[in-house]
């Protein structure tokens, strides 16, 4: 009989506290999402298998694909892009951006300039981040800036050149071939698919001030640009042997005092044409010049130098100087973290090319044998992921089509691989959002599996 009398309290004590809780989520959402996100964490720390072998070697992969990242691209690739997209963000025009790339323009002209300006510059899928964000932000158009940041590490040359030597001339074609399609389709989708937001964008875009380029000749703002390309580009340019190009081996061999003329060229320009102050640039290219003859064997010591020295005369440059060197600064803030935490957790989970992260390697040799649906889909998934140095995924091929990989999923990962990575993925979203960037991962990997399957359906 107590049981039955205390039954409609505790009833109604637990409906109180389900409706508190309820009041509590409603109102304090921002808490509660805190909340989560700590218990998650601590049950990940709590549960952490530490200890175990692939664990703990998983963990020295992330560590070690880092440290190679630290030492090989920060410096060399992602500085000197922060510079040219706080470039593009002072020394280009509102306007100019939108007549040519802005989601009003002529739509053959946009896509062209767009995908042409990125594969000239043939730089990993992480070096063009900065470069897409600084268009972007500047009003090209979703479209174009999606075939711009597509196009920029998927349409190298010599990339396709080596595949089609070392992997067959086929698979070579069809590289050539679905990356161009897959920067000017993937872009006309996105644009289609956002067309109504891009109309508003438009809009409101039409009525910001001009670039601080008014009044500078148009062709020294061409050549500030160009040298600082010849920089990007000459400093990070790939080996390759005299069989695989003669002209490229020739530049690679010549490529640091090539990149020494051209931003010499730069630092004149900005002296003589812009009239920048000449003592810090002068001192700057001293220190270079006796660090590249005191350690020759180091020339990136040479080349940090020079950036460094850079900044130190762009932020005595009252103007134009300071507000590069501010908006170069806000793209290293937007990106430099998201990518370095990127990049260790791409290497916890698939580790370096040769080394195994936390996802045995022998799992995705076996999966993406064959080609069946499911192999070109995991090769289109493992190379989004994974992290490709600029030519490094042709040898990584070889070695997968030697352990038993079909052709169709080679291509899927090779149309999918040196566009995307999952570092690459974590900054797009904090320049486009969670949504578009779902969007633009999902189409370059459905289009990838597409590809492939259709390859593989003719080049078993």
């Amino acid at each position: 009989m107590a049981t039955l009398s205390t039954s409609p309290t505790s009833m109604n004590a637990f409906a109180d506290t389900v409706n508190r809780l309820r009041t509590v989520a409603r109102d304090y959402p921002s808490e509660l999402k805190w909340l989560g996100g700590i218990v998650a964490v601590f049950l990940l720390v709590f549960f952490m298998p530490v200890g175990s072998t692939r664990f703990d070697n998983a963990v020295l992969e992330g560590l070690a694909l880092l440290n190679w990242y630290a030492r090989e691209h920060v410096m060399l690739c992602l500085v000197p892009a922060f510079f040219i997209a706080g470039a593009i963000a002072v020394f280009i025009s509102q306007d100019a951006v939108m007549k040519y790339l802005g989601p009003a323009a002529h739509k053959v002209a946009a896509y062209g300039v767009a995908s042409v300006s990125g594969s000239i510059l043939a730089v990993c899928s992480c070096t063009v981040l900065p470069l897409f964000g600084g268009i972007y932000r500047r009003g090209a158009g979703l479209g174009p800036a999606i075939a711009f940041l597509y196009s920029g590490p998927a349409i190298n040359v010599l990339a396709i050149v080596l595949t089609a030597k070392i992997l067959g001339v086929e698979l070579g074609v069809a590289r050539a071939v679905g990356a161009v399609s897959f920067a000017l389709v993937i872009g006309l989708i996105m644009h289609w698919i956002y067309r109504r937001e891009e109309q508003t964008r438009a809009v409101n875009q039409k009525g910001f001030a001009p670039g601080a380029d008014q009044g500078r000749p148009l062709g020294d703002t061409a050549v500030f640009f160009a040298l600082q390309v010849a920089v990007l580009v000459l400093a990070n340019w790939a080996p390759a042997s005299v069989e695989d190009s003669a002209a490229w081996h020739t530049i690679f061999a010549w490529k640091w005092p090539l990149t020494a003329l051209a931003a010499l060229g730069l630092a004149g320009l900005l002296i003589w044409r812009w009239h920048w102050r000449w003592p810090p640039l002068a001192a700057t290219a001293a220190v270079v010049a006796v660090l590249s003859i005191l350690v020759p064997q180091h020339p990136e010591l040479a080349f940090s130098a020079g950036l460094i020295g850079l900044t130190l005369a762009a932020a005595m440059q009252p103007g134009d100087g300071e507000e590069w060197l501010s908006q170069t600064w806000s793209f290293a803030k937007l990106i430099l973290p998201l990518l370095l935490g990127g990049v260790l957790l791409a290497g916890f989970l698939l580790g370096r090319p040769g080394h195994e992260g936390i996802i045995p390697s022998e799992w995705v040799g076996a999966a993406v044998g064959g080609n069946s649906l499911a192999a070109n889909v995991l090769a289109a998934l493992v190379g989004a992921f994974m992290y490709f140095a600029t030519l490094t995924e042709v040898p990584i091929v070889q070695g997968l089509l030697g352990a038993g990989m079909g052709k169709g999923p080679a291509l899927a990962l090779l149309l999918a691989g040196p566009a995307l990575s999952l570092p690459n993925m974590l900054v797009i979203r904090g320049i486009l959002g969670t949504q578009k960037t779902l969007v633009y991962c999902a189409l370059v990997v459905v289009m990838a599996t597409f590809s492939g399957v259709v390859f593989g359906m003719f080049y078993p």
